[in-house]
């Protein structure tokens, strides 16, 4: 798993990535009530909006980690949003998506790198 400044964790499966919020994100925001998902295929541009989450305390954004093409989206987050509190690294997972550019992974921090960020 690699992280990103803005919280969010990435975890690569094949030619995808997966995009999330990390534990420390989903205890800042508290209960999330809402989560606002892109379409399947929609391509985003690196650090542009994709996904919208609100919590009782406040609205944030989920950003594409790179540009690329999103190839899947977890309904069962927009269904029930208390799962992102509940299982934020893993069935919590927002949206996957194709990088443009293949093998990107490595500009983000480790797991010991995001600690330390958020420390």
């Amino acid at each position: 798993m690699k992280y990103t400044k803005e919280h969010e964790w990435l975890s690569e499966e094949g030619d995808e990535v997966t995009v999330g919020i990390t534990q420390f994100a989903a205890s800042q925001l508290g209960d999330i009530v809402f989560v606002e998902l892109p379409e399947v295929g929609t391509r985003v541009e690196c650090g542009s909006e994709v996904a919208v989450i609100e919590s009782v305390k406040a609205a944030s954004e989920i950003l594409a980690p790179a540009s690329g093409t999103i190839s899947a989206v977890n309904e069962a987050v927009a269904e029930n949003p208390s799962v992102i509190t509940e299982d934020p690294l893993d069935a919590g997972w927002f949206f996957k998506m194709r990088f443009e550019e293949p093998g990107q992974l490595g500009k983000f921090m480790s797991e010991d790198e995001y600690n330390a960020h958020i420390a």
